[in-house]
């Protein structure tokens, strides 16, 4: 399916691969998608996002405030273990004395190589991302084009709707549908 990508687009995966790691994330979700096409390399999207108000900073400090910048605990796991009396803190730094720093970051699997010494993915890769970029490909198919571009990865990650992506496009006040028309029309005055 990569082979139908434009480089835009091929970019916009690589750039959510990216957002995830400067996160500390070991996923690449929706929500990076959308940071990425949030970047003005990624053509159209990141204007007609900019245009609904949504802005890169804003999006990155909703993704660290919804999933935390590194996966030790989600910010209601925190404030409850908090509110009975117990540093956060004062555990971690603990935890790092006694085992090293980085102690209790989930493990990353080692890279695997494939044939002729190839990197082999780690499936990192969400299976809600998955089907936003199965939903691109959709999208172009739907509007009879050739090509799988940046503006197909957001009609994906709008018609998905369910992700984190779609839920921090929504708590921002953005109209899902009014996306998609914009989008949808961008499309038509480019061809």
């Amino acid at each position: 399916m990569f082979e139908r990508f434009t480089k835009q687009a091929r970019q916009v995966v690589t750039s959510a691969r990216d957002q995830a790691r400067e996160l500390g994330h070991h996923h690449v979700g929706t929500e990076h998608l959308l940071l990425a096409l949030l970047d003005p390399d990624s053509g159209t999207p990141a204007a007609l996002l900019a245009e609904a108000g949504l802005t890169s900073d804003g999006v990155r400090a909703e993704i660290e405030r919804l999933l935390g910048q590194s996966g030790f605990l989600t910010p209601a796991d925190a404030a409850a273990l908090e509110r009975i009396g117990i540093d956060i803190e004062a555990v971690r730094a603990r935890i790092e004395e006694s085992f090293g720093p980085g102690a209790l970051e989930p493990e990353v699997p080692p890279t695997r190589y494939g044939l002729f010494g190839r990197k082999v993915s780690r499936g990192l890769l969400t299976p809600r991302t998955k089907k936003v970029l199965e939903l691109a490909l959709r999208e172009a198919i739907r509007l009879k084009h050739n090509w799988i571009g940046s503006e197909h990865i957001l009609l994906g990650l709008i018609r998905e709707g369910e992700g984190l992506a779609a839920k921090i496009i929504v708590d921002a006040g953005v109209d899902l549908a009014g996306l998609r028309r914009a989008t949808e029309e961008s499309l038509r005055a480019a061809a």
